[in-house]
């Protein structure tokens, strides 16, 4: 398909969800990580048409201070906690990468996404953790979409991820995609997350999907407004 129509989160039951649309991304992996079998179960209960993405594990994108780590299900020591998150070239941040990549495999995703904090911003330590980061871990196949928040340039967004090989994930109703193939989308509602979506607002939408799109809506009526994006893609 040259667009691909889905929710960030199983808003259904796997199999209703898979009889309407074909891809998932997964959130639970950006909390803690699901149990192996778990993960096995997942994919047994769709057809191997569904296509999975994922999020990165937060120890890898967030530092313990983050409000997400009260779900994490266990505590980081006070000792340890400098050694988290931002990308950090610690083995921390590499052995949270290798439980990631180990649920992508088992579920044969095709995209990662690393969806970074606000406090995430362009300084140069973060930019060189960046480089570090996705320089040297594995990908085995994955495509990475990195989702930079606060404000970072978009001359350097673009560059980086040129430079390192990445999608830049957005939501295309605040900022345009600077670079990558295919264009990946995050659709969080236009001023929030309650925010449903207009006809005309999926009319718009469209017509930003020129080439290859993944679009992964994830607002409060995000099966409804999948459901309903994909009728009109589907209809062009």
């Amino acid at each position: 398909m040259r667009v691909r129509v889905g929710c960030c989160g199983f808003a259904r039951r796997f199999e209703e969800y898979a009889q309407h649309l074909d891809v998932v991304e997964v959130q639970q992996t950006f909390y803690r990580m699901p149990q192996h079998r778990t993960v096995e179960r997942w994919r047994r209960r769709v057809p191997d048409r569904f296509e999975f993405t994922l999020k990165a594990w937060q120890l890898i994108t967030h530092t313990p201070d983050s409000p997400t780590y009260r779900r994490l299900g266990h505590k980081i020591p006070v000792a340890l906690r400098h050694r988290y998150g931002s990308f950090a070239p610690t083995r921390e941040v590499e052995v949270a990468w290798q439980a990631t990549l180990d649920v992508a495999r088992a579920l044969r995703a095709t995209i990662v996404v690393f969806q970074c904090p606000a406090r995430f911003g362009p300084t140069d330590p973060h930019v060189a953790n960046l480089r570090h980061f996705f320089a040297n871990v594995p990908r085995e196949g994955l495509r990475f979409a990195w989702e930079p928040r606060g404000h970072w340039p978009p001359a350097l967004v673009k560059a980086l991820c040129r430079e390192l090989d990445l999608i830049h994930c957005v939501d295309p109703f605040v900022a345009p995609s600077q670079y990558g193939d295919p264009c990946y989308y995050r659709m969080h509602g236009r001023g929030g997350y309650r925010y449903r979506y207009t006809d005309e607002d999926l009319q718009q939408l469209r017509e930003m999907c020129t080439g290859p799109t993944y679009v992964l809506f994830n607002n409060v009526s995000m099966w409804d407004d999948a459901v309903r994006f994909l009728r009109l893609v589907g209809a062009a």
